[in-house]
């Protein structure tokens, strides 16, 4: 149970719901100690070394594992904050580096990334979490160390699945966008003495709230499937 437990305390640091900062660290520990109740029984038991090297590299090892298979699904939330980033900058509603901090986000952002955590807790996300632990211990069993090529490459496509997946979910805002700048362009050529600033601001911002109401139940399905994905199959390139 004490290889579980580093395994699931270390996931439940950062999957999406359970290791988001508003959540007090007791709550995550709880939370962690019940999800090794749930999961230690269904993975063959593995007995602690005595010598404290090698109980070290094993809670190690299962802690790394674990980290990984959380960031898994952390890489999908930070997919919906790039979208949100993206389709707020291009309907001008915010700008990339708009926060001083790494937590400010757009509005979109939030609003899209709440959504989805709220969302996928809906759809079983503890049930479903509880079985994505069970399913590593066959894709990585305990006191197996993961090959560091097979783990760079695996999160490197991880990595560039979450940047596909953000900017796909952005991109009706984007088409939006370039369609408007073309409009307003035209309407500025034809008629110099109109300011068309004064304008299009107001209307693209109206459109990209209009557009977000009609597309948001759309993107928070698509984010749902390739979120699910991950859980199905976490060995996935």
């Amino acid at each position: 149970a004490g290889s579980v437990f580093a395994r699931a305390a270390a996931a439940f640091a950062v999957l999406p719901a359970f290791g988001e900062r508003v959540v007090p660290m007791r709550v995550r520990l709880v939370g962690a100690l019940a999800m090794t109740a749930v999961v230690a029984p269904a993975v063959p038991a593995l007995p602690l070394p005595q010598a404290p090297a090698a109980l070290g590299a094993l809670l190690l090892g299962e802690t790394l594992v674990g980290l990984a298979l959380g960031l898994a699904l952390r890489l999908m939330v930070m997919a919906l904050q790039i979208a949100g980033t993206i389709a707020a900058q291009a309907t001008s509603l915010a700008q990339f580096f708009g926060g001083a901090g790494a937590d400010p986000q757009p509005a979109i952002a939030q609003v899209l990334m709440l959504a989805g955590i709220a969302a996928l807790v809906l759809t079983g996300l503890p049930e479903r979490a509880a079985a994505y632990l069970i399913l590593s211990y066959q894709l990585l069993p305990a006191g197996a160390w993961p090959d560091p090529d097979a783990l760079a490459a695996w999160g490197t496509g991880r990595v560039a699945q979450a940047f596909a997946l953000g900017f796909s979910l952005a991109a009706p805002f984007v088409i939006g966008a370039v369609l408007y700048n073309l409009a307003l362009g035209a309407i500025n050529r034809a008629m110099p003495q109109l300011m068309v600033a004064f304008v299009g601001a107001p209307a693209i911002t109206l459109g990209g709230l209009a557009l977000l109401m009609v597309s948001a139940p759309v993107v928070i399905g698509v984010w749902l499937g390739a979120a699910g994905a991950v859980l199905d199959n976490p060995a996935a390139p």
